[in-house]
C-alpha cells in the first residue's frame, strides 16, 4: 500500500500513521484525507495491530486542519465540502483498535477537531491547541463541535469557538482534551508506552469498551453528515469567501461587510 501524503509503520505491534506535509504544518488536503482513512482501516483490522499513533511530521505541527492553498469555497477532493471528513471522522471512531493522537506541536483547526475525537490524546509541552474556524469563514458542525462539548464541557467548548485562542498542552489536559503532557524528548518513548500497554490488553474487550464508549454519541455521526451540507452552502458564500481570502492576501478579514 503506497502512500503520497502520509507515512505507516508498524512498531512492535502499534501502528504509527504521520501526516508527512511538515511544510504544510501537515494540513490536509483531499489526497491526505483518503490515505488516512486507507490507513486507518489498514491497521484497524490488522490483527498484528493493536493500537494506532496518529501523529503529524517534524517539529512544528501535529495538524492544522484544512490545507488553505487547496480551498476557494471548495476542497480538492470528493465529499460535500471537497474532503471526506465525514468518513474520516467516522473511520477514526469506528476502527476497532485505540487511536492515539502524538501532538509534539500545533493542534489547529480540523487538527484539533482529530484530537477531539482520537481516543487518547498524548502532547508534548510544546503542544499548542485551538479552533480558527470563525477566524476562516469555517466551522466543524459535526463531531468538532457537538462532541468537543461531552470532552471539554459545554462553556468551554464554547469558550474554544467562538474565540478561536490558543492553549498549551497542560492547559488541554486540565481541560480533558489531553491525557497527559511530557516533556518533548519523552514523548515519542511515553506514546508507545501507552501503545503497548494497551496491545498487552484483551483486543476483544478493547474493541467492546470502544463500541461501548462510541454508542452514546453515535448520533452526532447523523449532526455531522447534515451540517456539512449546511457548510457547503456557507462555503458558497461571500462572507466565507473573505476568511480565505484574507488568509491568502495576510490582512485581517472583514466578514461584518458580507453577512446578511
Amino acid at each position: 500500500m503506497k502512500f503520497e501524503d502520509i507515512l505507516y509503520e508498524v512498531r512492535n505491534g502499534v501502528a504509527w500513521i504521520t501526516i508527512n506535509r511538515p511544510e504544510k504544518l501537515n494540513a490536509f488536503r483531499g489526497t491526505t484525507c483518503e490515505e488516512l482513512i486507507r490507513a486507518l482501516n489498514k491497521a484497524g483490522y490488522d490483527r498484528e495491530v493493536g493500537c494506532i499513533v496518529l501523529a503529524g511530521a517534524g517539529d512544528r505541527a501535529f495538524c492544522t486542519g484544512g490545507d488553505q492553498s487547496a480551498h476557494d469555497g471548495n476542497y480538492d477532493g470528493r465529499g460535500t465540502v471537497g474532503l471526506p471528513v465525514e468518513e474520516l471522522h467516522s473511520t477514526l471512531r469506528d476502527v476497532p483498535k485505540p487511536v492515539i493522537a502524538r501532538v509534539q506541536g500545533y493542534a489547529i483547526g480540523g487538527g484539533n477537531v482529530l484530537c477531539t475525537i482520537a481516543d487518547l490524546t498524548i502532547c508534548s509541552e510544546k503542544a499548542v491547541f485551538g479552533q480558527v474556524g470563525p477566524s476562516m469563514g469555517s466551522v466543524d458542525p459535526g463531531f468538532g463541535t457537538a462532541y468537543l462539548t461531552r470532552v471539554v464541557g459545554e462553556k468551554k467548548a464554547r469558550e474554544i469557538w467562538y474565540l478561536c485562542r490558543r492553549y498549551s498542552g497542560q492547559e488541554a489536559v486540565a481541560m480533558g482534551l489531553a491525557n497527559v503532557c511530557v516533556a518533548p524528548e519523552k514523548l515519542d518513548e511515553t506514546v508507545q508506552q501507552w501503545a503497548e500497554e494497551i496491545c498487552a490488553k484483551s483486543p476483544t474487550a478493547i474493541a467492546i469498551a470502544k463500541r461501548s464508549f462510541n454508542m452514546d454519541t453515535a448520533h452526532q455521526a447523523g449532526i455531522a453528515g447534515m451540517g456539512m451540507y449546511a457548510l457547503k452552502l456557507y462555503y458558497d458564500t461571500e462572507e466565507s469567501r473573505e476568511g480565505v481570502n484574507s488568509f491568502k492576501e495576510k490582512r485581517k478579514p472583514d466578514f461584518r461587510k458580507y453577512a446578511k
